[in-house]
């Protein structure tokens, strides 16, 4: 037998059953006047935006009866997308475009950086943004006109680069022409001047060595040489230089040993220093002169070639030779 519900808790039930439909149905309304209010603010912000866009449209000067209204939509959009590809390929020409000025390139990066930042601007922009949309075109057309400055600046600049770059050719054309006759110039001075040099330079002939006994006769035994004489004659020159001059003799015997007495003495020639056998000074006025130089206080001498050369301090006039038996 089935235990019988007490009354007073089937009544507590009934009542709790009661209160959870309640807050069901209350649960539900709330629930659909919420999602009313949200399609609520929905038709109203579309109804917003569609006035907003009719009012762009008609500022724009749109004929609405063309179309239905997402029909303009899309003809702005293809505006929009137009203005774009301009932009691009704007920002194109401007990464081709380049110089060999810092300062140009300065401003080509800073020009650069305008249109990418106008390329994102684009981009996020509603295309029904008529004002907006009319704006970046007047910009687009500002780089355009910058960009053709740029141009103009950087022709100007070559063609005047190129115009100096020439100026600088022919001037070094010019200095190196300048240069190469000063050069020709200078060898025939030098030339010239080594001719009157040489053509100046005192000349002998006639130069002979020959050995004296005691009583002052000339003689070839070795055994009775006492001293030996050296004669030359200078010959004339104009060119000479006129004056005192001073000419030497090196006496070599026969083992090729300068000979030297107690009267030591020596002479520079190119820069050498010399020992001399002797020398004589003769005044010297471009004509003809002849000496004779001794060579005295030698203690013997030994069979065999001896050979004389005669110097001035400005070269070799000349040699001779002796045969001592």
């Amino acid at each position: 037998m089935a235990e019988r519900e007490d009354p007073l808790m089937r009544l507590e039930r009934k009542e709790q059953e009661k209160r959870d439909r309640n807050n069901g149905l209350r649960r539900t309304v709330y629930i659909l006047a919420a999602v009313c209010a949200v399609l609520a603010g929905i038709l109203i912000y579309m109804e917003i935006r569609k006035a907003s866009l009719a009012k762009q449209i008609r500022e724009a000067g749109l004929n609405s009866d063309k179309g239905s209204f997402y029909e303009l939509v899309e003809e702005l959009n293809v505006e929009k997308q137009d203005l774009l590809t301009q932009m691009e390929a704007l920002q194109n020409d401007y990464a081709a475009l380049s110089s060999d000025y810092d300062n140009i390139n300065s401003q080509l990066d800073t020009s650069r950086a305008e249109v990418a930042q106008l390329i994102e601007k684009i981009k996020k922009t509603d295309a029904t943004n008529r004002a907006k949309m009319r704006q970046y075109e007047k910009e687009l057309g500002t780089l355009r006109s910058i960009m053709r400055n740029y141009i103009v600046q950087i022709d100007s600049l070559n063609t005047l680069n190129h115009k100096l770059t020439a100026d600088a050719a022919a001037a070094r054309r010019e200095a190196a022409e300048s240069k190469r006759a000063n050069e020709e110039l200078t060898q025939q001075v030098e030339n010239l001047t080594g001719k009157v040099a040489a053509g100046s330079v005192i000349k002998a002939r006639g130069i002979r060595l020959e050995a004296y006994n005691n009583s002052d006769k000339k003689t070839d035994r070795s055994s009775r040489v006492t001293r030996l004489l050296t004669s030359l004659s200078l010959v004339e020159n104009d060119l000479a230089p006129k004056g005192p001059v001073r000419v030497y003799i090196r006496v070599k015997d026969p083992d090729g040993i300068i000979l030297t007495n107690e009267v030591r003495t020596s002479f520079t020639i190119g820069g050498e220093t010399m020992v001399a056998s002797a020398s004589r000074e003769v005044d010297y006025e471009g004509r003809e002169v002849d000496l004779s130089i001794y060579m005295n206080g030698i203690d013997g001498f030994m069979k065999g070639v001896y050979t004389v050369e005669v110097y001035t301090e400005q070269a070799l006039l000349g040699t001779a030779e002796l045969m001592l038996r």
